[in-house]
């Protein structure tokens, strides 16, 4: 029943795609931590063969140069995290245990390296296409509730890595949701046994999916009345 509603809402939701793209100063901001904060409740969306999908990101983990847990971790830099010593504003994307494309979005000045990895986001556009890349047949939660579901879902691939975020393929609008700091759950960072105490960093952010149920139906009542 709970996943009949949720597939319910987001056929209602497809009205969040008007909103125009974020521009690229607001990827600048230097507190990484801050943008994986902020991100949540932002609409990631991508124009793939002509087809629009996207979602509102519900899950996100921040990652510097500073820590352990880092591709770039110590300054490092190859051939796969050059692109995280771009300007704030290109897209990360890596290919995971030959399996997953995982997102991140790269924040900062111009050589230093950090980027926030979108974990989930709940799908709002493109439904039909979103479960037909990810082979399902219906909208529930865990239809997008991963970093390696996001990219399927949405299309993306290392064909994407190093695009600016502004461009008309891969882009974040802002629907305008006020995200309350109680509406957030805040843990260490998922898989990274291997950054010792890094590991144990508050770095990864949870929106509340209630949250947003309540926040998809204000928007559409707005739109449509």
């Amino acid at each position: 029943m709970h996943g009949q509603k949720y597939q319910i809402r987001q056929r209602n939701a497809v009205l969040l795609e008007v909103i125009m793209p974020l521009s690229l100063h607001y990827y600048l901001h230097e507190d990484v931590v801050f943008l994986a904060r902020d991100l949540l409740g932002k609409l990631l969306v991508t124009e793939i063969d002509g087809i629009r999908t996207g979602g509102i990101i519900t899950e996100t983990e921040a990652y510097s140069e500073t820590e352990k847990g880092c591709h770039a971790y110590g300054r490092r830099k190859t051939e796969r995290t050059k692109i995280m010593f771009e300007t704030g504003g290109h897209s990360y994307v890596y290919f995971c245990y030959g399996m997953h494309h995982l997102f991140n979005i790269v924040t900062g000045q111009k050589d230093t390296a950090q980027a926030v990895l979108i974990r989930a986001i709940w799908p709002t556009i493109g439904i039909t296409e979103i479960l037909r890349r990810r082979n399902k047949t219906k909208a529930d939660k865990q239809l997008c509730n991963g970093p390696g579901k996001v990219c399927q879902a949405l299309g993306i691939t290392r064909e994407h890595n190093g695009i600016l975020l502004n461009e008309a393929t891969v882009w974040v609008e802002n629907p305008g949701l006020s995200i309350r700091s109680e509406d957030i759950k805040v843990t260490p960072r998922i898989g990274i046994d291997y950054a010792g105490a890094d590991a144990h960093l508050p770095w990864r952010f949870v929106l509340s999916l209630s949250e947003i149920e309540k926040y998809v139906d204000k928007i559409n009542a707005h739109h449509s009345g």
